[in-house]
């Protein structure tokens, strides 16, 4: 009795909880966030987008230096670019484990100096960021606000000139960011500045969950029968730019991971000259990224058998 009493005495309220959580539940289930161009995308689902939907394939994954370097359209083995801005071997896991893009032929891993930060920041925006137990409209508030008001900034326009016009916006742009031409030196010394108070002074303690979704990747592919490559992003190399601490530790951890379980890797993180970046870890688009995309294709099609 004393629950009917409760239930009757907060009856309004518990519906309005009902009719938020089905209408949370409905709009999730639409995925305006993913689908609709009223709202900004992440990489991964820009990915997506850009290769019509498809959640299979030859994968090249990394961060924004994958997006910067592999020209997919000019690769004689083209392989998928899924370069994701702040991307990390966490996010790879998080997307083989929900099944979110299944690698098929080959899963072709970049990895820099950023790749395996655990605090890295991240995109709120991918797909798996949100926890399971924060509402969809409620997580996604902020963009959810600026496409209200440019709904409703639209519809009173409209509305003044005569006309009901609650269909017109701007769509949000779709592309991935590219990298042309060279910062300049004062940027570059910004770009150091930035990194070393942010990331420089880490050590391997704080990658160990990346350095565990390698792991976790690699059993995957083993399981699956899935060929895994790694190819060790360029960085850099002018002598005014000093690499991070961690760098070469970092690498040393990673290559005995791979050497242990048999991974081919192909190193070009000192391949490049300071006139191929656009910055310290982006290869610009003229000159640099054309370059990657030819050793990579080189590099793949090593382990082509011979015709017969």
């Amino acid at each position: 009795m004393k629950v009917w009493t409760y239930v009757r005495k907060n009856s309004f309220v518990l519906l309005l909880v009902i009719v938020f959580a089905l209408l949370d539940a409905f709009v999730a289930w639409r995925d305006p966030m993913s689908v609709s161009e009223r709202f900004e995308k992440d990489d991964f689902t820009k990915t997506l987008i850009h290769h019509q939907w498809q959640r299979s394939g030859a994968v090249f994954f990394g961060n924004s230096a994958v997006t910067g370097a592999y020209m997919e359209d000019k690769a004689k083995r083209p392989l998928v670019e899924m370069g994701m801005s702040y991307g990390k071997l966490t996010d790879l896991k998080e997307i083989l484990q929900r099944g979110l893009y299944e690698p098929k032929q080959r899963l072709v891993v970049g990895i820099d100096v950023h790749t395996m930060l655990d605090q890295m920041q991240t995109d709120p925006r991918f797909p798996w960021s949100r926890p399971w137990y924060s509402p969809y409209l409620f997580y996604y508030r902020d963009y959810f606000q600026d496409a209200g008001s440019e709904w409703l900034r639209n519809a009173w326009t409209g509305a003044r000139s005569g006309k009901l016009d609650f269909h017109t916006y701007v769509p949000r742009w779709m592309d991935k960011e590219l990298y042309f031409g060279h910062e300049p030196a004062e940027q570059l010394k910004k770009d150091l500045q930035r990194y070393e108070e942010h990331y420089y002074w880490m050590t391997l303690a704080d990658m160990k969950d990346n350095l565990a979704a390698l792991d976790w990747v690699v059993a995957y592919a083993q399981q699956n029968g899935l060929p895994l490559q790694v190819v060790w992003m360029p960085l850099n190399p002018d002598p005014a730019y000093p690499q991070p601490k961690y760098w070469q530790a970092l690498r040393q951890s990673v290559n005995k991971t791979l050497q242990a379980n048999a991974i081919p890797m192909l190193d070009l993180a000192d391949a490049f000259k300071p006139d191929e970046f656009h910055d310290l870890v982006h290869l610009n688009r003229e000159t640099g990224a054309p370059k990657f995309t030819s050793e990579v294709d080189r590099w793949l099609q090593s382990f082509e058998k011979p015709a017969k």
